[in-house]
């Protein structure tokens, strides 16, 4: 059981390597469309970074979260299916039995809760990179370092340091409420839909889904994942990009109040559409990595010891 633990939080690594390779554009389109100002919508704010920034503008902030997102998805995949057989063990008697509506309910929610201490960091130097639209040199940040979009930032090492110095670990924490608000529901409508939609489309009489059903799966998961987290998003968006420039939201609560004495509530559901679409793709990628190598290194210790 010790080496099938070891494997599924290796797993999750390969899984979140991949979800940011193909999400990671998209990302940067829904953090402009939350924390940012002129962007428009979809369209506006694709074509608005691709005419200042280049391709290269949609993958800023994307080395931080590819180093970092593997190990915080190896985190919440490996919890998630531990705690899945710790339920299935205590339940059943028997930690490979099918899990209940209840036990995935519970792991789901344990997975959401523990993903916050990693994930808000990763989240605050990529959305901090994100809304960085200019490059960094030292003479910018000299004359205009209070300007929306001026650099501030060399890379995430420099970001990380600089918000540690500046702001203590409160601001590496920042938007960790609004980050847990949104983690604990989205991540039950994560799996949860996973599970059920594999096992719509998996063929009868098969003992697992094939490549294209855990594409689907993860894919439609994903993007109702997205669906009924993007409101506290938004809010999460808003709290980590604020602290750049201007200091703007006392807290969570500050920040939905003044985000809808504003714009109305409206401005909850910006980026839902891209979240989305982006979703499907991130989330397909996600589970195929996961599972594909979760299989393979079974499969390699099958054989290794017959």
């Amino acid at each position: 059981m010790g080496s099938v633990q070891l494997q599924e939080f290796v797993a999750g690594l390969v899984g979140g390597i991949a979800s940011v390779v193909a999400g990671h554009p998209l990302d940067t389109v829904k953090t402009r469309l939350q924390a940012g100002q002129g962007y428009g919508n979809t369209l506006k704010c694709v074509l608005t970074v691709y005419r200042n920034e280049s391709v290269a503008g949609f993958f800023k902030g994307m080395s931080f979260p590819l180093a970092s997102i593997g190990i915080y998805s190896s985190m919440v995949f490996g919890v998630y299916s531990n705690t899945l057989r710790f339920l299935s063990q205590l339940h059943h008697g028997d930690a490979a039995a099918a899990p209940a509506l209840t036990d995935m309910t519970v792991a789901s929610l344990v997975a959401g809760v523990l993903s916050v201490g990693i994930g808000t960091p990763v989240e605050l130097v990529k959305i901090r990179l994100q809304m960085q639209t200019q490059p960094y040199t030292k003479e910018s940040v000299k004359l205009k370092s209070t300007v929306p979009g001026s650099p501030v930032y060399r890379g995430p090492i420099h970001c990380f340091r600089t918000i540690l110095q500046k702001e203590g670990i409160a601001g590496v924490y920042r938007g960790n409420v609004a980050m847990l608000l949104r983690d604990v529901p989205g991540y039950y409508a994560y799996f949860i839909p996973y599970a059920m939609f594999c096992d719509w489309i998996t063929p009868d009489g098969s003992t697992s889904p094939n490549p294209s059903s855990i594409w689907v799966a993860g894919g439609v998961a994903g993007a109702v994942s997205w669906a009924v987290c993007t409101p506290m998003d938004v809010v999460k968006s808003r709290l980590q990009a604020d602290g750049v420039y201007l200091n703007q939201y006392k807290g969570t609560l500050d920040c939905i109040l003044q985000s809808y004495q504003n714009e109305g509530v409206k401005v909850f559901f910006r980026g839902l559409m891209v979240n989305t679409v982006r979703g499907f793709p991130s989330s397909a990628a996600m589970f195929l990595g996961y599972e594909l190598s979760l299989k393979a290194m079974k499969r390699c210790q099958t054989e290794t010891n017959p």
